[in-house]
């Protein structure tokens, strides 16, 4: 480090302030509790705050913020997704992502790189021309291109797959597709909202809800008890836990999810690089490095170890598609939870229990769908009712046999 820059960061006439505060302990009483102190949660105050005028929130994070599934994934934005409720949806997410560095005041990294979803069969070509038409209905950006467009936009790439796997027909090619820094999303919403009286407390637990009469009354936690009538679940990985205090069935499943980053590099990949087939995605970071995820590992288990079985087959997927990452170390591998539905949807909004909100089911797919997510939960807490581009998601589909179906848009995790 530069010896004037270290002077400066060590003077005490430049004090950077605090990213947000930290609350000597917790009142008796709030409007609203939110449980889960990553993205979802801290967007939802942001916005209960901002939009609705509902400052005495807390926000309670067992760990850190952010430490769950927010700082667990690749950070992908887009919108190109099957259905027209999931279109809709995510597409609203998108246009709130694209102008959140200047409403946050701070810098986020996004950047637009194009997002393409390879087809290695007639089949999956198919499928991706079916999104694409859903897409261009909906005024989502999203066609079907070429093999040979693929290569000049990632001449790297090989589209015979090393001749190991099917080669590459064509790709669905969404240019808005983006990324994002993922912590610092979570540190601009938690600034926001603590700037405008939101409580964050960290190292706090859960440890039951109290519920009276079929209506929310509290919060018990491992710091003492909360008055409250309105909680807003929203722990991904760990709602299972939370639904089991107050009694409440959900379809949910968990299963782990991995990634990896390599050593830096010199800008190469500009484009997002998605392959089901290979059961892999990959875009390069603004420092460099190659961020790479896969598929749901197998197996139902909540745990965010990292296996070696993942990091030899995602090295031998890289490989096919990108000969030229033979010598390129990998720096570390991580482990998220992803809690699945049976439709690939997730579940959003009131619940039978009164005062109750859950904001999960988010499987692989929950850090693009952060500010919007945030945005219609803070709406439903505060209204007391489901948000209209959240009324497809809500839990009682399940009851109704009303799914959304999007598995053919986010089969892979990304």
């Amino acid at each position: 480090m530069p010896h004037r820059l270290l002077k400066f960061a060590l003077s005490k006439k430049h004090p950077e302030p605090r990213m947000f505060r930290a609350p000597a302990g917790l009142k008796s009483e709030y409007d609203a509790v939110i449980i889960g102190g990553g993205g979802h949660g801290l967007a939802a105050a942001y916005y209960l705050a901002k939009d609705h005028g509902i400052t005495n929130v807390a926000v309670l994070e067992k760990g850190y913020l952010g430490g769950g599934g927010t700082g667990r994934n690749t950070a992908i934005v887009r919108s190109n997704y099957l259905t027209p409720e999931g279109v809709r949806f995510y597409q609203g997410s998108v246009e709130l992502f694209q102008d959140l560095s200047r409403e946050l005041n701070l810098n986020l990294f996004y950047s637009e790189r194009g997002h393409f979803t390879l087809a290695h069969s007639p089949a999956s070509l198919r499928t991706q021309r079916w999104r694409a038409e859903v897409n261009k209905h909906l005024g989502i950006n999203s066609r079907v291109v070429t093999p040979a467009f693929i290569k000049e936009t990632v001449p790297e790439i090989d589209l015979s797959v090393g001749g190991q796997q099917a080669p590459i027909c064509g790709a669905l090619y969404h240019p808005p597709g983006a990324i994002a820094r993922h912590d610092a999303v979570a540190w601009g919403y938690a600034r926001g909202a603590d700037r405008r009286g939101v409580e964050i407390h960290q190292q706090t637990a859960v440890t039951d809800i109290e519920i009276r009469d079929g209506a929310v009354a509290g919060v018990h936690t491992d710091k003492g008890f909360i008055k409250t009538r309105k909680v807003l679940s929203a722990v991904a990985g760990w709602t299972t836990h939370i639904t089991k205090m107050v009694g409440l069935r959900t379809p949910l499943v968990i299963h782990p999810l991995q990634a990896l980053v390599t050593e830096p590099l010199k800008p190469w990949l500009n484009s997002i690089v998605v392959s089901a087939s290979l059961h892999l995605y990959v875009s390069q970071s603004s420092r460099g490095e190659l961020v790479a995820g896969a598929s749901l590992d197998p197996y139902e288990l909540i745990s965010m170890r990292s296996t070696l079985d993942f990091a030899e087959g995602m090295s031998a997927g890289l490989l096919d598609l990108f000969p030229c990452l033979g010598d390129i170390k990998v720096l570390r591998q991580w482990a998220g939870l992803c809690d699945m539905t049976p439709d690939f949807s997730p579940i959003m909004g009131t619940t039978p229990i009164s005062g109750f909100y859950i904001d999960a089911g988010w499987g692989t797919w929950g850090f693009k769908a952060t500010p919007i997510s945030g945005k219609t939960m803070a709406f439903t807490v505060a209204e007391d009712r489901d948000h209209e581009l959240i009324t497809a998601f809500n839990l009682s589909r399940f009851n109704r046999l009303e799914l959304v179906g999007e598995k053919g848009a986010a089969s892979v995790g990304h």
